[in-house]
């Protein structure tokens, strides 16, 4: 019995985490490239009151055992990468990435961050940069009298100026990919860092041959998270919550009747 409230006690904490995570999910539901996370499970150590395998006589031996399980925990939390659904918004600096990649940010501190919102911004100086100021990684400036700025599908940026009838290239944006882009580190803010379970980033033009998305001007990928799919899973994580709350319960009782009999 006080093996089943400890065994409970952690199949609810798990399941007070998994809500969590569908918390913040939903928080996310409208944020620009978010990618939604789910959470892993893994049981705990079994005490082993009969080993399997264990000698019965001299020539048998117990083909089962007997195992009493401890709990459950949580292993990790994939993000799931999964394309988000694009929005046609009209802004010519809004870019989205059609297939595998990421944008590269420069951060205050000098590291590369990534991104897969493009929602984008000229700074006082016409440079490219995130809704946070950040500028994108390799730097493009438009010059402050363009006409229209255009992004092609392989990254590259060119500018209209008045009295050219030839539109001029300011820049090339450069797309990242992982090997294991679930091992990225999230800060906030819709940045990613690398890490070594990611490993190291695959640099390249969009559409190259290493297998970079493309670039999709004017639009925007929203987040991923499936509203009804993560309903559900709060329904699940409810339930499940309820079912080992009754075990602790019932356990409880169980030590009632015994200190009962015992008085």
């Amino acid at each position: 019995m006080f093996r089943a409230l400890y065994t409970a006690a952690s199949g609810m904490l798990a399941q007070q985490l998994n809500l969590d995570n569908i918390a913040n999910n939903l928080a996310n539901a409208d944020t620009t490239g978010f990618r939604r996370r789910r959470l892993q499970f893994e049981d705990l150590l079994y005490q082993n009151l009969v080993m399997p395998g264990a000698a019965a006589t001299q020539q048998t031996t117990i083909p089962s055992g007997l195992q009493i399980g401890l709990g459950t925990k949580t292993a990790s939390d994939e993000i799931i990468q999964q394309q988000g659904d694009f929005t046609n918004t009209g802004n010519p600096l809004d870019l989205a990435i059609s297939g595998e990649g990421f944008f590269q940010v420069r951060m205050p501190n000098g590291d590369i961050a990534y991104t897969r919102a493009g929602d984008l911004h000229l700074d006082a100086q016409g440079n490219l940069v995130t809704a946070d100021g950040n500028p994108i990684e390799p730097s493009i400036a438009i010059p402050p009298d363009a006409l229209s700025v255009t992004v092609g599908s392989d990254g590259t940026v060119s500018v209209t100026e008045p009295g050219q009838t030839q539109a001029q290239q300011v820049g090339q944006i450069q797309l990242a990919m992982f090997p294991n882009p679930g091992g990225l580190n999230s800060i906030g803010n819709s940045l990613f860092l690398a890490t070594t379970a990611s490993g190291d980033p695959i640099v390249g033009s969009p559409g190259g041959s290493e297998g970079l998305g493309t670039i999709e001007q004017g639009m925007l990928e929203g987040s991923n998270v499936n509203v009804v799919d993560e309903f559900v899973n709060m329904i699940l994580a409810q339930r499940s919550y309820e079912a080992n709350s009754r075990v602790v319960q019932a356990a409880d009782q169980m030590l009632q009747q015994l200190n009962g009999l015992n008085g």
